[in-house]
């Protein structure tokens, strides 16, 4: 399996910010066969350090007060080499500063923006921490994807700011879809979704998680309080389906050569 240490631009990490940490824990423990430590916890916040295998594979943190009313939600994280450059080339290309470079003793320094398109994106600049250890396997990211309203401005944000090469998947009128990098190698996508994300619902990023069985994991995933929006269906990637955990973050699931292809 290629390794997960991603190149400069590229997905690194996830995390969910969550209004129940407990539950969370319980849900994606259950679903994925994760387990979590408590040291990372004591020692930053109460920030929850998910593994698979032992390996580290997200992030789990309490929504607090000042979040009322921002609904639970999975991050990415693209990894940079320099927080506070990157910050700059954000305001200068359109995009916002939701949380400017922040320092996690020894760990790595985080920021989360705006991207030109509004859909929100953390950055990583890793110190000990590199990202995650694991990924492509079942319980652990899969893909990453970027549904923008402007796909033109999203696609020119992540080139002019991340250094993203890109290759055009499709260009049809009812699919257009870059990704970073191509075929198999490719690390992230960016589709085109004015034609189908309602009024109200920004341009975001979702994660795929990789399964054995995406019919299985959606049984599953239901009992244990999760609501099945979209799905299963088939595509020319694998089979696909999409989420909300029981507090409303959006994730998808899929089983089949896309979960295979690692960042």
């Amino acid at each position: 399996m290629p390794s997960p240490v991603p190149t400069p631009g590229a997905p690194c990490w996830i995390d969910l910010m969550t209004t129940d940490v407990a539950a969370a824990r319980r849900f994606y423990g259950e679903l994925f066969g994760w387990d979590y430590g408590t040291d990372d916890e004591e020692k930053y916040g109460g920030y929850v350090t998910a593994r698979k295998n032992g390996k580290q594979v997200a992030g789990l943190l309490q929504k607090d007060d000042t979040q009322v009313g921002v609904p639970d939600a999975w991050s990415t994280y693209l990894r940079v080499d320099d927080a506070s450059a990157t910050l700059k080339a954000v305001e200068t290309h359109g995009g916002q500063v939701h949380m400017p470079p922040t320092d996690v003793p020894e760990q790595g320094h985080m920021a989360i923006f705006g991207d030109a398109t509004g859909a929100v994106v953390g950055v990583w600049q890793p110190r000990e921490m590199l990202g995650y250890e694991l990924v492509g396997e079942p319980g652990t990211a899969a893909w990453h994807e970027l549904h923008a309203k402007d796909y033109a401005a999203a696609v020119k944000f992540y080139q002019d700011v991340f250094g993203w090469e890109t290759e055009v998947m499709s260009n049809a009128p009812d699919f257009r879809y870059t990704t970073m990098g191509s075929g198999m190698t490719a690390q992230a996508g960016i589709m085109d979704a004015s034609g189908y994300l309602p009024a109200g619902i920004p341009s975001h990023w979702q994660v795929y998680f990789a399964v054995e069985d995406t019919d299985a994991t959606v049984e599953r995933a239901t009992a244990l309080g999760a609501t099945l929006q979209d799905g299963p269906s088939d595509s020319d990637f694998g089979k696909v389906a999409q989420l909300a955990d029981p507090t409303g973050a959006v994730f998808r699931v899929i089983a089949g050569p896309a979960a295979e292809q690692t960042t």
